[in-house]
């Protein structure tokens, strides 16, 4: 049950780096493909900054550091994942509205309760 629940992590995941595409200027993204392998590789590159740094200086962290360092993962993220433009203006205003929507709609599903 926890593989079907990332897989729908990712999935929400993708819709909104689509979304953010639509609202961010200089933030481009090819398609959902691009989308999904966008998300997967923000994941991996937050996994590995909380191995290295800890848990307060990921993208999935709290604050001025999370936000920064939310916005680095989403610029450099452009260079693994083909069909991905983005700025460092596009960045940090993908940061934001990825923050803001997940205020409103955490990336959270009734299995993650189930641990």
């Amino acid at each position: 049950m926890r593989f079907l629940g990332h897989v729908v992590r990712f999935i929400v995941a993708a819709i909104v780096l689509v979304v953010v595409g639509w609202i961010v200027p200089q933030f481009t993204i090819g398609g959902f493909g691009s989308a999904l392998i966008l998300a997967l590789v923000i994941a991996l590159l937050g996994w590995v900054i909380e191995g290295i740094f800890g848990s307060k200086a990921t993208p999935f962290g709290r604050g001025i550091v999370g936000f920064l360092v939310s916005a680095l993962v989403i610029w450099v993220a452009q260079f693994v994942v083909s069909g991905v433009s983005v700025s460092i203006l596009g960045a940090i205003l993908a940061a934001l509205v990825i923050g803001i929507i997940d205020l409103f709609l955490p990336v959270a599903t009734p299995f993650d309760a189930r641990k």
